[in-house]
């Protein structure tokens, strides 16, 4: 594996995983529970308010420019961080990231905290990229 010897990530808070071009964040029933329960929604009313149907799997709505519903501009960073969506947990460890060397160079260029802060190691790496493929 060419990151044999991990690599290093701290989340810098710029919002830039939460932002911007129009994409996807997969949600499945048990984070829709968690997410409904700190919103204190029951299920179906969080499901019809913040998330839609592509493809008969669950993502989380945006907005208009492509935000996340749920990013907030003024802490940079995620309304309810503590229940995120695994897809966010295993930010920048999914497959397209780091299936070589040159995918991480651009992900490190779009994510200031790529190559900061505390090294994953190889082990960690990959059961990420497997739990980001849930």
């Amino acid at each position: 594996m060419w990151y044999k010897d991990g690599l290093k990530f701290a989340c810098r808070q710029c919002g830039r995983c939460c932002v911007g071009e129009p994409g996807y964040v997969w949600v499945n029933e048990d984070e829709i529970t968690a997410m409904a329960k700190q919103l204190g929604l029951s299920r179906s009313r969080f499901e019809a308010s913040f998330v839609r149907m592509v493809g008969g799997k669950k993502s989380l709505i945006e907005l208009s420019n492509g935000d996340c519903i749920f990013y907030d501009p003024e802490i940079r960073g995620c309304k309810y961080y503590r229940v995120r969506p695994n897809q966010c947990q295993t930010w920048p460890f999914w497959e397209q990231n780091i299936d070589g060397p040159n995918s991480w160079k651009k992900t490190a260029k779009f994510c200031p905290g790529c190559d900061q802060g505390p090294l994953y190691a190889e082990e960690q790496i990959t059961a990420l990229k497997i739990q980001s493929e849930l």
